[in-house]
């Protein structure tokens, strides 16, 4: 009964693994899948006012935005950690979007109304196409801040913003709220003008192409390492791919579409294929790019400034979003109108390059795994696997290892219950030769050892 019981007990405990949270559910064939948000983000609802908006603290949130909707939500700083807040809006693929028009504007605001940085401004500029949109607004501690470097309350105020033509549709979002912590020592400055090249190197040409998994979003995004990777992309679809950046390192990156068939249409699709590039914070490193298509193969491109602590002290977004190491996102969306030339879908290339030698950081005063680049990380996007996979397999491992464990336990008890059976065995009467005992011939083990030597033999009781 005890080894029964222990079989369920493991048989639980396996099962509890394979249900992780974070594996996506199955699209229909015909569906193209939405963004997906975080397993376990918690769910406020923002208020048109600040007396009465939710407490947001770090980590993951959603909520919905109307058109014409403003919402705050509040949050409590200190006066030394930079914060980070990244709203991602995701209509549904099909809704209905006008560029630039449609849009979200983003700013953190102190106490008194005054606005702490610069706005941001995700919107749609596809050519009519749908995809999520993402940027940051923030709080930063520095000696060049004027303002908003007091401990205190602030306020994330999130409106978004459309015209009477683009679709009614009630858009679902995604809060991200991160910390930086303070550095050690003095803060890197600017990088110099010329200290590295805006001259795109040739692109990857590996002759192996490896298997990428795009998710839907930040959370569920395949990760990709330096090479050439292969994936698949519907008409109206966007997909998230992932790859760890260190401190000094940039992308040079290319997505691209193979030929139509022959036989398709031969018409002319500006904006077919758009790449953009996030960086750990969620942060947009520019406004993406887009690549047009006629039928012939095709691709968008992005190259990268260096990663620099410094960058962020630069006025372009292109570069002060290149600001810290960590997981940088590619969000890659096929137009709806592709499918005149792949109604099915299309293959789709991702060449994948992280130029440079990894630097030492700028020596953060606080642990942060965000903002940095592990030895776990760089495995992960070699293997090409996403954030639940990872986990999946790592806590697959630590099963292992601790069923290794506890056999190896088992060997020894058993072990020593072998041992003491020989001795009891030796002990016992009549043993010795004593009368009406039976002679132990040498090399003849006694009943009792008998049965510990089969068990030794044949492995642990049945059950475990």
């Amino acid at each position: 009964m005890k080894h029964r019981n222990r079989v369920v007990a493991v048989l639980a405990a396996l099962a509890a693994v394979t249900v992780l949270p974070g594996t996506v559910g199955v699209a229909s064939a015909d569906e193209v899948p939405g963004y997906r948000t975080a397993d376990g983000a918690t769910t406020v609802t923002g208020t048109a006012s600040a007396t009465d908006a939710p407490q947001l603290k770090p980590g993951l949130h959603t909520d919905a935005i109307k058109r014409g909707e403003q919402k705050y939500y509040a949050v409590t700083l200190d006066a030394k950690h930079s914060a980070y807040f990244s709203v991602t809006a995701a209509p549904k693929p099909g809704t209905k979007v006008e560029d630039y028009g449609d849009k979200l504007t983003l700013n953190v605001q102190d106490s008194s109304g005054a606005t702490c940085d610069s706005e941001a401004s995700p919107s749609f500029n596809g050519g009519g196409m749908v995809y999520p949109v993402a940027d940051y607004a923030t709080r930063r501690i520095g000696a060049d801040r004027a303002g908003c470097q007091k401990a205190g309350p602030y306020y994330l105020v999130v409106t978004r913003k459309g015209s009477a033509t683009s679709g009614p549709e009630t858009w679902p979002v995604e809060l991200d709220y991160l910390e930086e912590p303070p550095l050690k020592g003095n803060t890197p400055a600017q990088p110099g003008q010329g200290t590295w090249s805006t001259a795109a190197p040739p692109f990857r040409t590996d002759p192996t192409k490896r298997s990428a998994k795009g998710g839907t979003g930040f959370n569920d995004a395949g990760s990709v390492a330096t090479g050439v990777w292969r994936d698949r992309i519907r008409p109206g679809e966007t997909r998230f791919y992932r790859v760890p950046v260190d401190w000094g390192q940039r992308l040079n990156l290319s997505a691209e579409l193979p030929n139509a068939s022959a036989g398709t249409s031969s018409g002319f699709l500006a904006r077919a294929l758009r790449l953009a590039v996030y960086n750990p914070a969620r942060g947009a490193v520019g406004d993406g790019t887009f690549a047009s298509f006629t039928g012939k193969p095709a691709g968008a491109k992005e190259f990268t400034a260096p990663v620099d602590y410094g960058n962020r002290f630069n006025a372009s977004r292109e570069i002060s979003a290149m600001r810290f190491a960590g997981w940088y996102y590619l969000e890659v969306s096929l137009h709806p109108d592709a499918a005149q030339y792949f109604p099915k879908g299309t293959p789709l290339t991702l060449r994948v390059d992280v130029r440079g030698a990894a630097k030492a950081g700028p020596g953060y005063a606080e642990p942060t795994s965000v903002f940095s680049v592990t030895p776990e990380d760089q495995e992960t996007a070699q293997n090409g696997q996403t954030a639940q996979e990872a986990a999946k397999s790592g806590t697959l491992l630590t099963v292992a290892y601790v069923g290794i464990g506890t056999g190896v336990v088992l060997l020894v008890g058993l072990g020593a219950w072998t041992l003491l059976a020989r001795r009891s065995a030796a002990a016992a009467p009549g043993a010795a030769g004593g009368p009406g005992a039976q002679p132990v011939l040498p090399h003849q083990p006694t009943q009792s050892a008998q049965q510990a030597r089969h068990t030794q033999q044949s492995g642990p009781p049945q059950g475990w």
